[in-house]
């Protein structure tokens, strides 16, 4: 072989790497995007960060929660995909969460557009929105059980920020993925016959 030939195969075989790790995930495969690391048990009392800009409506407890974790997915599109969330990457396990995860949804330039919460909570309230829940008012989910298709944009670009809050006993969170699945097209003939 002479040098010419070595020097493209090399540039070639170059190029071919560089395309694999930037091709997106192939069509008909889920798309999991890591959104919270597990926090271990931690009392209420012990989280020294507070969002101030929410409030819980509880009589009994402190209106202002304390932050347990924090994390955020990349700019992503959900190109006809249902998103769910799950304990793993494989979308296979639940997650659990004490007392709940504030979800919000931002556009490419950073804005919120819209806000939920999921988890055990009394109302949850930001300014004079209060914040829609997500799934069953519970502390443990199954696998896929929360579904916020419908909370994201269908064809803009996204990013989901979360929040774990905590205003009573102990706070936790285990891992939590959203994960983007093929098939999750909304289409109008879904409400027809209801």
């Amino acid at each position: 072989m002479t040098l010419r030939k070595l020097a493209l195969a090399a540039v070639a075989t170059t190029a071919l790497s560089c395309v694999k790790q930037l091709a997106p995930t192939p069509p008909g495969q889920p798309r999991p995007y890591p959104l919270l690391k597990e926090t271990e048990e931690r009392e209420t009392s012990e989280l020294t960060v507070k969002r101030e800009d929410v409030e819980i409506d509880t009589r009994e407890f402190e209106r202002t929660p304390r932050v347990v974790a924090t994390g955020e997915t990349p700019l992503v599109q959900l190109s006809g995909a249902r998103a769910r969330l799950y304990g793993d990457a494989a979308g296979t396990k639940g997650f659990k969460v004490d007392n709940f995860i504030l979800l919000e949804v931002l556009d490419a330039s950073g804005r919120v557009l819209n806000r939920s919460a999921v988890g055990f909570s009394e109302n949850v309230h930001m300014g004079r929105e209060v914040v829609d829940s997500v799934g069953p008012r519970s502390f443990h989910f199954e696998p896929g059980q929360v579904d916020l298709t419908t909370r994201l944009p269908e064809s803009e670009p996204f990013q989901v920020r979360a929040t774990v809050l905590d205003y009573s006993g102990v706070g936790r969170v285990t891992d939590v993925f959203l994960v983007l699945e093929p098939g999750g097209e909304r289409q109008e003939d879904d409400l027809r016959g209801q």
